[in-house]
């Protein structure tokens, strides 16, 4: 309601002086067109923001599932990695849980993944409905 009252302000302080018709056309038809052109590269770049945020989400879904697959199908009583260490402590911990810090870090990922896309999902519809109003 704000941005109608202003825009109504505007126009109405506005008094244009109308000598040339021919030259006032060309001037509003120039500019009417470089809104046009505007707002189509708006339209153009949410597009491509969408067509990015499709193109990540299956590429995370992908890359998560061949790292889940992979992970179900690795022998279960041989570690992920190994450093062929028997002194440090820390570094043998790491290798009997490579497993579980595995699993716990690609969740750590898909969370984060899965968050950012309905962020920029929701970004997306905020500059769709900006750009309506």
């Amino acid at each position: 309601m704000n941005k109608d009252k202003a825009l109504e302000e505007l126009f109405l302080a506005n008094k244009p002086h109308f000598d040339d018709s021919d030259a006032f056309m060309a001037s509003l038809t120039k500019r009417l067109d470089a809104v046009e052109y505007i707002k189509q590269h708006q339209e153009a770049t949410i597009r491509r923001y969408k067509m990015a945020v499709v193109v990540a989400f299956l590429a995370g879904l992908v890359v998560g599932g061949i790292a889940i697959a992979y992970l179900l199908e690795s022998p279960t009583d041989a570690p992920l990695f190994n450093f062929d260490t028997h002194n440090i402590f820390v570094l043998e911990w790491l290798c009997s849980n490579s497993r579980l810090i595995t699993v716990s870090a690609i969740s750590l990922m898909m969370t984060v993944g899965i968050t950012s896309f309905f962020g920029n999902i929701q970004e997306v519809l905020r500059m769709r409905q900006s750009l309506q109003h």
